[in-house]
């Protein structure tokens, strides 16, 4: 299944966020919009990645001067698709 989720207080636009059957792990990840190396990187690292993992890693990390990041938004967008499923 793929979720959007359009993050707040960060460059990119849109995460499209494709999950695993079982409902336990990323399958996909792309974002539009933000630094382009960072979130190719990002969506690479992501993709097969436990969800709960994901969260763990990626939960609170900050950018420079904001109180959030891609990453961040990422892990608030897993939450909050684990919610739904």
């Amino acid at each position: 299944m793929i979720y959007r989720y359009q993050p707040q207080g960060v460059c990119s636009r849109e995460m499209e966020i494709e999950i695993s059957d079982d409902k336990q792990s990323i399958r996909s990840l792309k974002i539009i919009g933000g630094c382009p190396g960072n979130t190719l990187g990002l969506s690479r690292l992501v993709a097969g990645m436990k969800i709960d993992d994901a969260i763990a890693k990626l939960d609170g990390i900050r950018c420079g001067g904001k109180p959030t990041s891609c990453p961040d938004q990422l892990a608030r967008a897993l939450k909050a698709i684990k919610e739904k499923i």
